[in-house]
């Protein structure tokens, strides 16, 4: 990442390092614990086994993932063992944290395909020499029918129903499979496995990591710690960041995009993001917020300082500012970005249907809408109304330039 915070070691104090391991954790079981293996490290000399486990479930990451691997870079940054653990084995299974159905199951060829992909973008936050990379396969395909038989023996079925999805979904009657009740108990494994000092996870995924430190306990091993960090709510401000919701900043999003969703948010949301998403000092953050409610500072300066941060952080300083001044010429301006692709029309074609044919709405209901609603411009021009919906652009040489919303543009040529 182009954004670098200091890169302390693990002789810090316990104290400096527990102040950059805690910032936006959710929960922290046990802090004592932490401290004290901490401090044992710092004695010995010897960095923390920190275990992170990623079910390749889907190909793209997303900011939203990105908090976890941010927390996930302070201890590296502190100097710990991090493990970027591929759940090759427990994807196959998956897991239902914060679904009411069953997940579907993915083949192996799937699941490899998806792990790849999280490899290439995972480093554009971790660091790429010092992590290590494993897969959960190697230890639980292992097991075996036996051992897996005498791993589900650990845990009784009252046990896996204090977790909240499987106890809401049984109460509304909705089906559980066999299998997902195994998921907690093979992800618990993992840490028996890798002898883990700390487990890190989302905030929906604590039943799971204290699955994981009952395990160790039965195993005579120390207890993992636990460490869970919040879910990023998405661009609408509402739900947690998800693609599937169309509230999410994909890692491979393009700068401009980056740039311009991360203005699109909610004002009071960009403090959860600069806490969550950059390292800048929790105190400079309250500063900032202090700031705005005083009315000495406007919430669109703070938010473009937090999309360039963003945007450095995965595209570098230059793309910052060049998406920058891109966003100020298009969407503040009233221009068009420079690298828009022509679209070549046969014939004359009624409006609604030419924003579907650039991609600019998904149906002829959606464009009809757009159009009266006022949404749509061509050539700077707004055609709105019953009569705009079936109005037809005429051949010409120069191609067109049409304009749906603040940033959806198309350059259409009639042949």
């Amino acid at each position: 990442m182009s954004e670098q915070a200091p890169k302390p070691s693990v002789f810090l104090p316990v104290e400096e390092q527990m102040t950059l391991l805690a910032r936006g954790a959710v929960d922290l079981i046990e802090e004592d614990q932490l401290r004290q293996k901490l401090q044992k490290s710092r004695d010995s000399g010897t960095p923390l086994t920190v275990k992170v486990g990623f079910d390749p479930s889907s190909p793209d990451l997303h900011l939203g993932h990105t908090v976890l691997l941010r927390k996930m870079r302070h201890f590296q940054q502190l100097g710990h063992r991090v493990i970027f653990l591929i759940g090759d084995f427990t994807a196959m299974i998956g897991d239902p944290t914060g679904k009411k159905t069953t997940r579907p199951q993915l083949t192996k060829d799937q699941v490899l395909s998806n792990a790849q992909t999280y490899q290439d973008q995972v480093f554009k936050v971790l660091d790429r020499e010092t992590t290590v990379v494993d897969f959960n396969s190697r230890w639980l395909s292992a097991l075996g029918a036996e051992g897996i038989v005498r791993l589900a023996g650990r845990y009784t079925l009252a046990r896996l129903m204090e977790r909240d999805d499987f106890r809401t979904r049984f109460a509304e009657g909705q089906p559980i499979h066999v299998h997902e009740l195994l998921y907690p108990l093979v992800q618990g494994y993992d840490s028996v496995a890798l002898e883990a000092d700390v487990e890190l996870g989302g905030h929906d995924q604590i039943f799971n990591l204290l699955v994981g430190r009952n395990l160790m306990r039965e195993e005579n091993l120390a207890p993992q710690i636990c460490l869970t960090v919040p879910l990023l709510v998405g661009l609408d401000g509402t739900e947690k960041m998800s693609k599937s919701l169309g509230n999410a900043i994909a890692l491979d999003d393009p700068p401009r995009e980056v740039y311009g969703k991360t203005l699109s948010i909610p004002d009071d949301l960009m403090w959860d993001w600069y806490l969550l998403l950059t390292d800048l000092p929790e105190s400079e953050i309250a500063e900032r917020k202090q700031a705005v409610t005083a009315g000495d500072a406007h919430p669109k300066a703070l938010k473009q300082e937090l999309a360039r941060r963003i945007v450095t952080d995965y595209h570098g300083a230059e793309a910052a500012t060049e998406a920058e001044a891109e966003f100020e010429r298009v969407f503040a301006g009233g221009g068009a970005p420079d690298d828009l692709e022509q679209i070549d029309i046969a014939a004359a074609t009624p409006l609604f249907r030419l924003l579907v044919e650039a991609e600019l709405a998904s149906s002829n209901k959606e464009s009809r809408r757009l159009i009266e609603q006022g949404a749509v411009s061509v050539d700077g021009e707004p055609l709105r109304g019953p009569e705009a919906i079936q109005h037809e652009l005429s051949a010409r040489r120069e191609p067109y330039l049409l304009k749906v919303g603040k940033r959806r543009f198309a350059r259409i040529r009639i042949l």
